[in-house]
């Protein structure tokens, strides 16, 4: 995903917003290119209906098409289109790594998956509208930012940016959370709570829910004992309860602090731990050969038994 917004970035500099809809844009699969050759080489030649600057780009390049992707430049000459390559990871030794590397004529750029720093985050906000953001908020999109993919949090974004469209109050991390894009996650959200507050009677509307949406059993179980283990790390943290939430990774903010907060405080270290290993158990039988029970309806009722014995 880094690799295709960069790419999308550079494109756009080059040919404009509308240079794909004018056909200044060529796309040519690297399979494509290995069945036939001289692909690109008449993508550089060829003359679009629309004036203006154009681009032969070539998607997920590997070693097979250096020869090809030489051939190209060594035949490019002015008013040629513009060629863009990109690949997967590249050794050192790469022939095609060190083509671009070492040729007078063009530019390599190496793309690492890290999160989002703090300047690109605050670029992605400014390309968006999004200004003088609360400290909060700022708080509440950087996390964010670390959790999703980054064109996921572009969209996210822009879509903050319509729901705030003609309100000047402050955005906050409550509406942040509105926007984002965990709709599925959020109604596991929803049933985890119910457990982690003890309110069992609200916990089979909520599974009801989630079995139309097609969640299945395990990824469900798996939520489970990820949202205990926080638990279990805040509360037997020697600092506290407080300290241990702020040594959460990724770190969370907001109401959904809060709420962990005061799920930790009220399950405790031991309680915390004895949850774990009740999902353990359930764990295990759903991935049992020998389980016969219906998958939901088991991590239904251990829900159920988690709510009843909820610290009160």
């Amino acid at each position: 995903m880094r690799v295709a917004l960069k790419r999308q970035q550079v494109i756009a500099a080059l040919i404009g917003p509308e240079g794909e809809a004018e056909m200044r844009l060529t796309r040519i699969a690297a399979g494509e290119l290995r069945k036939d050759p001289a692909m690109l080489n008449d993508a550089i030649k060829a003359q679009s209906f629309f004036p203006g600057p154009r681009v032969a780009f070539v998607e997920d390049a590997a070693d097979g098409l250096t020869k090809i992707i030489t051939a190209a430049l060594e035949d490019w000459g002015d008013g040629d289109a513009q060629i863009i390559v990109t690949a997967n990871q590249l050794r050192a030794s790469s022939s095609l790594r060190k083509l671009f590397e070492k040729h007078p004529n063009a530019y390599a750029a190496a793309i690492y998956d890290d999160p989002l720093s703090r300047d690109e985050i605050e670029a992605e906000m400014r390309a968006a509208g999004l200004r003088d953001l609360p400290r909060e908020a700022l708080d509440a999109l950087g996390a964010l930012a670390r959790m999703i993919p980054p064109g996921d949090f572009r969209q996210t974004l822009e879509k903050i940016s319509l729901y705030k469209f003609g309100d000047d109050s402050p955005l906050t991390p409550d509406e942040i959370d509105i926007c984002a894009p965990l709709a599925q996650d959020a109604g596991i959200d929803d049933v985890l709570n119910c457990v982690a507050e003890g309110r069992a009677g609200e916990i089979g509307p909520v599974m009801q829910r989630l079995r139309s949406q097609g969640i299945q059993a395990v990824s469900l179980c798996i939520s489970a004992t990820r949202h205990f283990k926080l638990l279990y790390a805040a509360a037997s943290d020697p600092g506290g309860v407080s300290a241990g939430i702020g040594k959460l990774r990724p770190p969370v903010y907001g109401p959904r602090r809060d709420r962990l907060q005061r799920q930790a405080t009220r399950w405790g270290a031991q309680q915390s731990k004895r949850a774990l290993g009740m999902l353990t158990d359930v764990d295990l039988q759903l991935r049992s050969a020998n389980q016969h029970a219906p998958a939901m309806a088991l991590v239904e009722r251990t829900m159920v038994r988690l709510a009843m014995v909820a610290p009160r």
